[in-house]
């Protein structure tokens, strides 16, 4: 399997040269790595191509990496049920730079596509209708960024007045609290209300 794999990221590499920045083969998987404004045309051929015929999207999703300049990898699953083989394509690019759709290639990419700008804020150039899928269109940030507050930034209720829902920023009714991971038992001092008996129980069988 490695054998034909290492073979086909050979012939995608000759045919379209410095678009792809390179390739390799891992736990028998496919994955080439190319610049984001090539993203159209790879897909095209990967699609077209006598030896590739990749003709079923599989999915597209984001990958978040707040430590780098290019925060964001975007990776592109597809399948050949022809050929039996699947490949990963992988790019790279920021919260301000678009990559550039493929819906007009894979119509399958539109809720794809709105997902990963959703969940990441990853722009796609050329979307027809680039809004958000999974959260409300009144959210604030994007979720599956690493650096996204667990309480998030507003919550939601239904005020009765207003006979709606409303948005309100987070408040938290308590500071965090600092778990020992101890079980109640172990962390108590005094004696649970309504046990007071006990330690005066085990204290005479101590004694002699």
């Amino acid at each position: 399997m490695d054998e034909a794999l290492n073979k086909l990221g050979s012939h995608v590499a000759d045919h379209l040269g410095p678009k792809i920045l390179g390739f390799k083969v891992e736990l028998a998987e496919l994955t080439l790595d190319v610049e984001r404004e090539h993203i159209p045309a790879i897909i095209a051929f990967l699609r077209d191509d006598a030896a590739c015929r990749f003709g079923s999207l599989i999915d597209i999703c984001g990958v978040d990496y707040p430590e780098r300049e290019q925060r964001f990898d975007v990776v592109y699953h597809l399948l050949s049920p022809w050929l039996n083989h699947r490949i990963r394509v992988r790019t790279r690019t920021d919260a301000a730079d678009p990559v550039p759709s493929i819906v007009s290639l894979f119509p399958a990419a539109d809720w794809f596509e709105r997902e990963a700008y959703d969940l990441y804020g990853i722009l796609f150039s050329g979307h027809p209708d680039l809004r958000r899928l999974l959260t409300d269109y009144d959210f604030q940030g994007h979720p599956l960024r690493k650096d996204f507050p667990l309480t998030g930034f507003v919550e939601l209720r239904y005020d009765d007045e207003l006979k709606r829902v409303v948005y309100e920023p987070v408040n938290l009714q308590q500071e965090y609290r600092s778990f020992d991971f101890l079980s109640p038992w172990e962390g108590m001092d005094t004696a649970i209300p309504g046990d007071e008996k006990a330690g005066l129980a085990d204290d005479k069988e101590d004694k002699p």
